[in-house]
């Protein structure tokens, strides 16, 4: 397959398949970024949520508190205190139905916020109204008959539920962000991997279907432009640029094959010839030319006859002087096809060089291409190194709620000491009730109260501690996790330069093949200027072939000077000049001469 497809596809597949590669790991990459970042946020409207509700809990616990202290001691510091925690009530009530999207968390809110009003309308409001005008004994004794209907169980019971939908969904993010942590790692690295892969497969495809195919051509070529004409050239059935070179190569081979054999035969012909010229005309008439190419036989029995019989015959001379003729013109057709052939073969070479050149052209793009692909792989690490710069922001972020939560753990803890005091204080209060005797049993019940509610108060916090706790430890596993995918970012660029050398090696294959079509280019320049001089040679030949004619005729003109029997046995001598008017004058190769 690769064999058939040209040069430009092939770097043009392999670069798309880099480019797909890196683009659909960079994809998966953010995806899971995104993902990440989505949990964490929503961690982190969880975490405020919790708070604000806990805040809420917190500060409807105090104001219940102070309100029991003001109506067991009529002090009005209490009602300052009290005053404080209705107003943080109210304020982070609002500030948390604002923040709240899901309609059953508002719901929850709206309905502790509805408890708060009408407890206050119908207990607190009331109860600190009667003490500030001095019926403080009235206000006690309502709180006792009311029982448990003066609690703030109604209030505090739906914030409860929304801390407990909170803590569900700090663990659900949790998790989505382990689980996208996991993916984005396995990802990065299973991405990295198989780009370096592909990249190496390309490479050593591209090298092997290119580069040793030019190599192994641009040799063959030097062997042949010195000469050696039996080589055997491979790749001339690939349906490709380098099947186009091996084929003209063939070509190439093949007509230096046919002119060396012309030339040998021509050479030798030649040479006979010129040897048995030089015996005539020395008068040696025992000179016969043997040995000569095929193409030469019948012009050495006509020369070998006309000697033979010129000093007995010269009626035949006429005739072998025709015979000469006709072989001089066979040999000005020969020279003229060897002519043609050499045209052709100039032809050929100038196309194969313009086949080369296209062929260098698209080398070079495919080494432009190469550096495009450098530069995309180095995009893609400028982008991973983005992601890197926005998980240590994640990192940061998470550090942050690491801290607020450390700061709820210390809000909780002053929580819990001000219960175990308030406890204290109702077992101080439940002593004294006890030595008042039958007038302190009213104080002993709000005391006893007051340590249930102290209690409960110990309880929640406590559990919110542990809570917080807990969070605290995911929030340092998320932490934990994000750092170590920064770390695999690291490890990725570093990948992704490595990729990137890669490239850069490619194009520096593409830029040496190059160099290599250019000396091929170079090798076909010098076998064109080997025609040229072949071409050059044809015309010697064919200038050899006229001076062959006016050789021939000097040869007539030296055999009139030989007198010789007729067939009547009477002696003729025939003038040269009446020889060449009568044997020479329709010859086109004495005319053209």
């Amino acid at each position: 397959m690769l064999s058939n497809m040209n040069i430009p596809k092939k770097l043009g597949v392999s670069f798309l398949v880099i480019g797909m590669s890196a683009a659909v790991m960079t994809i998966v990459f953010f995806a899971n970024i995104w993902e990440i970042r989505s949990a964490t946020v929503r961690s982190n409207h969880a975490q405020e949520v919790y708070a604000k509700a806990l805040t809420l809990e917190t500060s409807i616990l105090r104001e219940n508190s102070q309100l029991r202290g003001f109506l067991v001691t009529a002090d009005k510091s209490y009602l300052k205190s009290y005053d404080e925690a209705r107003k943080e009530y109210d304020t982070t009530s609002r500030e948390l139905i604002a923040m709240l999207s899901d309609p059953a968390e508002r719901a929850l809110v709206t309905k502790s916020r509805e408890e708060a009003t009408r407890w206050r309308r119908q207990w607190s409001d009331r109860l600190t109204a009667w003490v500030r005008a001095g019926r403080r004994d009235e206000a006690q004794q309502a709180v006792r008959d009311a029982g448990k209907a003066v609690l703030t169980s109604a209030i505090v019971l739906p914030l409860r539920d929304v801390r407990d939908q909170e803590t569900a969904a700090i663990k659900e993010n949790a998790a989505s962000q382990e689980r996208a942590i996991t993916t984005a790692t396995i990802a990065l690295i299973l991405g990295g991997v198989m780009l370096i892969g592909i990249a190496i497969t390309l490479q050593m495809l591209l090298s092997r279907s290119i580069a040793r195919p030019i190599t192994t051509l641009t040799q063959l070529m030097a062997d042949l432009a010195r000469g050696r004409n039996d080589i055997a050239v491979p790749g001339s059935e690939r349906g490709d640029e380098l099947g186009d070179m091996a084929r003209a190569v063939v070509v190439f081979r093949d007509a230096a094959k046919a002119k060396v054999a012309d030339d040998r035969e021509r050479e030798q012909a030649l040479q006979a010839i010129g040897a048995g010229l030089h015996s005539l005309s020395e008068a040696d008439l025992t000179a016969r030319l043997t040995d000569l190419p095929p193409a030469f036989h019948q012009l050495a029995r006509d020369f070998n006859g006309a000697v033979q019989n010129l000093s007995s015959l010269t009626s035949d001379v006429r005739g072998s002087a025709g015979a000469i003729r006709s072989n001089i013109e066979e040999i000005r057709q020969a020279t003229d096809h060897l002519s043609a052939r050499s045209e052709q073969q100039a032809a050929s070479l100038r196309e194969t060089a313009a086949a080369v050149g296209e062929i260098t052209q698209g080398v070079r793009d495919g080494a432009v291409n190469a550096g495009e692909a450098n530069r995309a792989v180095t995009e893609a690490r400028d982008e991973a190194e983005k992601g890197g710069q926005i998980v240590a922001k994640s990192i940061t972020a998470m550090n942050g709620i690491d801290q607020a939560s450390r700061e709820i753990v210390d809000i909780i803890s002053v929580i819990d000491g001000i219960a175990f005091q308030t406890n204290l204080l109702a077992l101080n209060a439940g002593v004294e009730a006890a030595r008042a005797g039958d007038a302190g049993k009213g104080f002993a019940v709000v005391a006893s109260e007051v340590r249930a509610l102290a209690q409960r108060s110990a309880d929640a916090a406590s559990d919110v501690k542990s809570r917080i706790v807990s969070a605290i430890d995911h929030v340092r596993s998320g932490v934990t996790l994000v750092d170590e995918t920064g770390n695999a970012l690291q490890r990725i660029i570093g990948k992704v330069s490595d990729v990137s050398a890669v490239v850069d090696v490619i194009a520096k294959s593409s830029e040496q093949q190059a160099h290599s079509l250019s000396q091929v280019n170079i090798a076909i320049g010098e076998i064109d200027a080997v025609t040229q001089q072949n071409a050059a040679m044809v015309e010697e030949s064919t200038a050899a072939a006229t001076m062959l004619a006016k050789e021939c005729g000097t040869l007539v003109a030296s055999v009139m000077r030989f007198h010789v029997d007729t067939a009547g046995g009477r002696k003729q001598n025939l003038s040269a000049d009446n020889y060449r008017s009568e044997g020479f004058a329709g010859s086109p190769a004495i005319r053209a001469a």
